[in-house]
């Protein structure tokens, strides 16, 4: 529901002044799925109960069957048709704008079906998905006597009893309630939402015949792969949640409560008195739409920053706490006077679970490694593929879909553009797109579009790059240390320009605890899962102090020789030590320019790291290897080069002997 920030016409509807009542909080959430309203509907989405209490209604379910079932049959006739002519379904967007059109007539529910649907591409042909997802909620307001007959009973006052004054007539009306503006007694300005009339009663019967034809399509058409009961039960459970608005004002509350701390978001008060499962108060928010960029000019704010704020939120939101706002669309994200970004409707929202937050995290870094194959499995991890699946050509297909894409670097990546690519794969191959991921691609898609409509140039992953090298670079969770391995490590080879990539972005990054970092980053060196890293840490130092050792050596040798007049080659460096040694110059300075970074901190470490026994166990390690090396050198370069100096006989003596150097040594840290 979007709130327009025009002043509405208010009627004065009561002159005496009541003090309003201490907040209440918020009631409890129904747990109980046998609970019923007055009408012994099911206030849960409960298909059971739903089949129960429609058994013995036949001819109420046979109308509504017919005036659902009768316009579906034509337009799949009409498909049929078109593909016998030789037409594709895939291309025809005349097919795709009439089922728009049938979508709006049938009613709330089915525009709530053909919203998901906008964000199914394992359903919907590409051409399909952009239509569906033109599709408006708004419809006709009902009068306003029923609205206040609703508020009468929801919140057992009269509402000259709740608002000192009104709007004369709803400011907003979509598919499940209307909006007004109003005043409580106690001079707050807030919108009330109110229920339509009957709405449960009419989807709850829309959900019950859908799900009697999605059963028997997957009985009858054998090219369905898609559960399409699981899908029709998915969005109902949704649907039902939307229709409590109490559940909206807990999702609200909540919301506040983990991203509220956030710089410059904010988040509405519910005003729980005046609140009930179809009537909802909440603070009015006076602002403007994202999109209406004259406005926020005229006003001295920055769209642009404005966005990026939306960024950092949903970033917080999918791969922190994993409860996300799923409808961002710019009537629900208004910029405040103040510069605040205000959000805004929280009947749709989602959770992420644990191992779908990694996920996301560890298919960005497979798509940053261009590791399409390691990709492929998050796939499966994700449930967007059965693991029965044969991957084979899938691999390649996914390399011709990123390759493109990944031309210059991940923060130039377009969504909407990857998505559409995508969207074509999932039509061909036998994807299933999860109802949580579903959402995530609305939102992402809906910001990206927002933040592109303010800037052309602007980039969602570019600014989330950041906030995710961050996360790899703190998160001490098993998952996020394995993908940090899979990205500084490519064949045993650690990637320094990774690393350096890695801090340069997350030195930008909201929050970023560069001190914590570094105790982080130790503990984990140290401890049974940083073994790994550890072998490759002291393989790294024997080899580069070898090769700065041999460096050092010939310094000096050149020095000495110089001053008797000997022939003296310049030091050299290889170019993947002088490569190695560039980036642990910038990664120092970068170090040095992030803030809360103390050199001297690091120093009071070292006593402390010394005196672990991994430290000198790694210590031993490296002096053996180091040992190692110089016999091994010297037994090459110095007692063979002798002996086949004997042999080459008097005319080799007489000219000058220089010792070869041993040839430069790749580090295990230069970048490939």
């Amino acid at each position: 529901m979007t709130y327009q920030t025009a002043e509405p016409l208010t009627l004065n509807i009561a002159a005496e002044t009541l003090t309003e009542p201490a907040p209440t909080g918020a009631p409890e959430p129904i747990d109980d799925a046998t609970l019923t309203d007055a009408d012994g509907l099911p206030l849960r989405y409960n298909p059971e109960a739903i089949a129960a209490y429609y058994q013995g209604k036949y001819w109420e379910v046979f109308k509504r069957a017919l005036s659902v079932f009768f316009p579906l049959f034509m337009y799949i006739f009409g498909v049929w048709w078109d593909s016998r002519q030789g037409k594709k379904l895939a291309e025809q967007r005349v097919r795709a704008i009439q089922l728009r059109d049938l979508l709006t007539e049938l009613g709330p529910a089915f525009i709530k079906i053909g919203q998901a649907m906008s964000t199914r591409p394992d359903l919907v042909p590409p051409v399909f998905l952009e239509e569906l997802s033109k599709l408006q909620d708004q419809i006709p307001a009902f009068p306003n006597e029923i609205a206040f007959q609703f508020i009468r009973e929801e919140l057992g006052q009269d509402p000259t009893s709740i608002y000192a004054e009104i709007s004369p007539k709803p400011i907003a009306a979509a598919s499940l309630g209307q909006v007004y503006k109003a005043t409580l007694k106690t001079g707050q300005k807030v919108a009330v939402k109110v229920q339509r009339p009957g709405l449960a009663r009419g989807i709850t019967l829309d959900l019950y015949v859908l799900r009697k034809i999605a059963a028997l399509a997957m009985a009858r058409i054998s090219f369905i792969r898609s559960d399409l009961v699981a899908i029709t039960d998915e969005f109902a459970e949704r649907i039902f949640e939307e229709m409590d608005y109490t559940q909206e004002g807990r999702n609200a509350e909540r919301f506040e409560k983990l991203y509220g701390y956030m710089s410059d978001i904010y988040v509405p008060t519910i005003y729980w008195d005046y609140t009930a499962r179809r009537v909802l108060t909440m603070e009015w928010i006076e602002g403007t739409k994202l999109t209406e960029l004259d406005s926020i000019a005229a006003q001295g704010l920055d769209a642009t920053y404005l966005v990026n704020v939306g960024v950092q939120c949903s970033l917080r939101q999918l791969l922190e706490h994993g409860f996300f706002h799923a409808d961002p669309h710019p009537g629900n994200l208004l910029a405040m006077p103040d510069g605040k970004l205000a959000y805004l409707d929280f009947g749709m929202m989602s959770n992420m679970k644990p191992y779908q937050k990694y996920g996301l995290i560890e298919a960005i870094v497979h798509l940053v490694n261009r590791d399409f194959e390691g990709l492929a499995q998050d796939y499966v991890k994700l449930e967007f593929l059965s693991p029965d699946v044969d991957l084979t050509p899938i691999v390649p297909a996914f390399a011709v879909v990123f390759e493109d894409a990944l031309g210059g670097s991940v923060s130039d990546i377009n969504i909407a553009s990857i998505t559409d690519r995508l969207s074509e794969l999932m039509y061909e191959y036998p994807f299933r797109v999860p109802a949580y991921f579903a959402l995530i691609i609305r939102s992402l898609v809906t910001l990206e579009g927002i933040a592109i409509n303010v800037d052309p140039d602007f980039k969602v992953l570019g600014e989330a790059y950041p906030y995710i090298a961050k996360r790899l670079l703190t998160d001490p969770a098993p998952e996020l240390r394995s993908s940090l391995k899979e990205l500084l490590f490519k064949e045993e080879s650690f990637r320094w320009n990774r690393l350096e990539g890695l801090l340069k972005n997350a030195k930008g990054s909201m929050e970023y605890d560069i001190s914590g970092s570094l105790d982080q980053g130790l503990e984990f060196l140290f401890s049974e899962q940083g073994n790994f890293i550890r072998e490759r840490l002291i393989e790294e130092i024997i080899k580069s102090l070898d090769t700065l050792g041999q460096n050092a050596w010939q310094s000096f040798t050149n020095n000495v020789g110089s001053r008797l007049g000997l022939p003296i080659e310049p030091p050299t460096m290889s170019t993947d030590d002088e490569a190695t040694l560039g980036y642990i110059k910038r990664i120092w300075s970068i170090l040095q320019d992030t803030e809360g970074f103390d050199a001297q901190r690091l120093l009071t470490l070292l006593p402390k790291l010394a005196a672990r026994a991994e430290t000198q166990q790694m210590g031993q390690r490296i002096a053996m290897g180091l040992t190692q090396r110089l016999i091994s050198r010297f037994i090459r370069e110095v007692l063979l080069a002798e002996q086949n100096g004997q042999r080459s006989g008097a005319a080799s003596r007489q000219a000058p002997v220089f010792i070869p150097r041993n040839p430069p040594l790749r580090p295990i840290g230069s970048a490939r």
